[in-house]
């Protein structure tokens, strides 16, 4: 690990303190030009003693704010201490996680994995229109039919289509077969560039794409594209539950990846993070942005300084073996769960590396998944599946409680038949 490091908590407290005091102070500097304050002292009472032990409540009350990209070019110097955390949080991800070179990545903690997804693909699509006088409708966005709903989004805010590519019903992988035909009518219709997204964990299922079976359909037909990897679930899990993946830089087909530290890392909602090569993320450049200093490459503009505390925070309690000890634990339980279904012969889907639990609906009566608020495919009577996502708060206990009243729902239907 070149950053990953476990800190104390006096070392934290220090560290983010020191940040603080390199941002501009609303209480006692003379910042007359800033549309901006820290947050209103008659709500959040910035003198409270607890705040002095709250290194995330005091960055929180202070407001920085983080626009721009700080790993390109300049940035707002009102707010380079906390700009210097996120450039540090945005180091472990992309070089100690994802194996990117030092220096080789540009990136910025988004407000969400539905922005960070909508990123790259508004980079991909200006890249092509910007390298080779693509037009839009010869522009397409591959990715299968499990992908996130940030995907659809981007395609329409972006007046790009979506080439949904099916997955096998029982194996959420996807069909080859179908996917050549699908390339093969995009081609004939006048598809020139793909912006291709891989995902490490989908939402509902937890699955991972190979994005081998992508670039090896779209380079059998000479086409050219750009590879993206949403590991906005898997991102926290995969990487480390699984040491043989290369799903990240190493592999030279990868451009950018998208994670959501609001899930797994169990950040403050509202804290995605995109991280590409660079080289791309200049493609979005906003030169309108003059008052910004650095200017603006992303789509958000604003956004709050204290999210990317929070990461840090997390990031520097757990260091590299606490977070792998933290994803063990829970891979060992989802592997336990997976034990009783197998016991009851119920039908599910598990990635092997992943702690999502997607079960058949039909052995789960209504009343059960209600009890335990397990989430739906689809919120109408056409729904087959029902996911059970394995997070810090879900112990055997519950896990136990729920296998128990499925095996006597299963004893009253044989009754009852």
């Amino acid at each position: 690990m070149y950053y990953w490091k476990k800190l104390t908590v006096t070392e934290r407290q220090t560290r983010i303190q020191r940040a603080l005091a390199e941002n501009v102070d609303f209480s006692k500097d003379a910042s007359l030009g800033y549309p901006a304050s820290k947050l209103d002292g008659k709500v959040f009472y910035e003198e409270a003693p607890f705040l002095k032990d709250a290194p995330m409540l005091q960055s929180f009350v202070a407001n920085p704010n983080h626009i721009g990209c700080h790993t390109f070019g300049t940035s707002e110097k009102a707010f380079k201490g906390t700009q210097e955390i996120e450039r540090e949080v945005l180091d472990i991800i992309a070089v100690d996680i994802f194996h990117s070179d030092p220096e080789h990545f540009d990136g910025y903690i988004a407000p969400g994995g539905t922005e960070a997804n909508i990123q790259a693909l508004w980079i991909y699509r200006n890249y092509f229109m910007n390298t080779v006088g693509a037009q839009p409708n010869e522009i397409a966005i591959l990715a299968s039919e499990d992908t996130h709903y940030s995907i659809p989004k981007g395609a329409n805010l972006l007046m790009i289509d979506w080439l949904k590519a099916p997955v096998d019903f029982l194996t959420r992988s996807i069909d080859v077969s179908l996917l050549d035909n699908l390339l093969t009518t995009a081609k004939n219709n006048g598809k020139k560039y793909f912006i291709v997204v891989a995902n490490m964990g989908t939402t509902m299922f937890g699955s991972v794409d190979n994005p081998d079976v992508y670039t090896n359909a779209l380079e059998k037909q000479q086409l050219d594209y750009k590879l993206h990897i949403d590991a906005a679930y898997g991102g926290f899990v995969y990487p480390f539950s699984n040491a043989a993946s290369t799903l990240d830089f190493r592999n030279p087909k990868i451009s950018s990846v998208t994670i959501d530290a609001h899930k797994m890392l169990q950040a403050p909602y509202g804290t995605g993070i995109f991280i590409c090569r660079k080289g791309l993320i200049q493609n979005v450049l906003t030169k309108e942005a003059e008052y910004v200093e650095g200017l603006d490459l992303t789509l958000c503009g604003s956004r709050s300084g204290s999210n990317a505390v929070a990461v840090w925070l997390i990031l520097s309690t757990y260091g590299a073996h606490g977070w792998f000890e933290k994803v063990s634990i829970l891979q060992m339980r989802t592997a336990w769960l997976c034990q009783q279904l197998d016991l009851l012969e119920i039908t599910y889907f598990r990635e092997p590396f992943m702690n999502i639990v997607t079960i058949q609906a039909a052995y789960i009566p209504e009343p059960i998944a209600n009890r335990y608020n397990l989430v739906p495919q689809k919120h109408d009577a056409s729904n087959q599946w029902y996911k059970i996502v394995v997070m810090d708060h879900v112990e055997i206990d519950h896990l136990t409680a729920f296998i128990t009243e499925l095996q006597d729902a299963a004893i009253m239907n044989e009754i009852l038949l």
